[in-house]
């Protein structure tokens, strides 16, 4: 197996989180279904038709990251324009304007992360490696909304042994509990561990078909763990795939 790997990063992101409403708070990184809409903006897939959960989906592309840089988050506040209704009619000089609101939002300051990707069809695969090796992409790629615009750099292509057991293994990525065998994290010292439920499969229509828990360490320092698969790369790297 191949895996392509590349870094992405930019000034702010935000991954929202399915259960908030009113103040949107945001993921610590991007959930699979996301970075699978970051491959297929720079790929260039269908954006109409949610083309980029068939083409990177998880049943024909293997997809996990590595935390680059601490985990910060903030808050401000986006100045947002009701636009339903009636308010569009009002004309601009008419001292009754369209009512605005500020929602109070949480975002990623100073993303950065390492992407790992393998997938099942070479075509779009080494097509893939080629376009993010030229620093080049079809459609802007950001990070979560589209104002959040994201740079990118190319880090190189590994092989990648696919493996199973029951050892201790120390991993650059994080670990989902469905991987995880049980009582199989291995706590260390000087070391924070943190566990988000994520959407990690989304079918072309945009409906969830799989969530799990991942744990992580927002430093971006490794996890010790013992899990059922993994990945070996040819640098002696060890990963976990969503």
């Amino acid at each position: 197996m191949k895996v392509l790997t590349f870094d992405i990063w930019g000034d702010f992101a935000h991954f929202r989180k399915f259960y908030t409403t009113t103040s949107p708070l945001t993921f610590s990184f991007p959930p699979p279904p996301t970075i699978s809409g970051i491959l297929g903006a720079i790929y260039g897939t269908n954006k109409n038709t949610n083309e980029y959960l068939r083409v990177f989906g998880s049943d024909k592309c293997k997809i996990t990251l590595q935390i680059l840089s601490p985990i910060k988050k903030v808050r401000m506040g986006l100045n947002l324009l009701e636009t339903r209704g009636t308010n569009l009619r009002l004309p601009m000089s008419d001292k009754n304007l369209a009512p605005h609101t500020q929602i109070r939002t949480e975002f990623l300051k100073d993303p950065h992360y390492r992407i790992y990707v393998s997938h099942e069809d070479d075509t779009v695969f080494y097509g893939l490696c080629k376009i993010i090796k030229e620093h080049r992409s079809v459609y802007t790629a950001s990070l979560g909304l589209s104002e959040l615009l994201s740079e990118f750099k190319y880090v190189g292509l590994f092989s990648c042994e696919a493996l199973t057991g029951r050892d201790t293994i120390e991993f650059s990525t994080p670990v989902t509990m469905g991987n995880l065998i049980q009582d199989g994290l291995e706590i260390e010292i000087g070391k924070r561990y943190f566990k988000e439920k994520m959407p990690i499969k989304m079918n072309q229509e945009r409906i969830i078909e799989k969530y799990d828990n991942v744990i992580f360490e927002p430093d971006g320092k490794t996890i010790k763990a013992k899990v059922k698969n993994y990945c070996k790369l040819e640098n002696g790297e060890n990963i976990t795939f969503f």
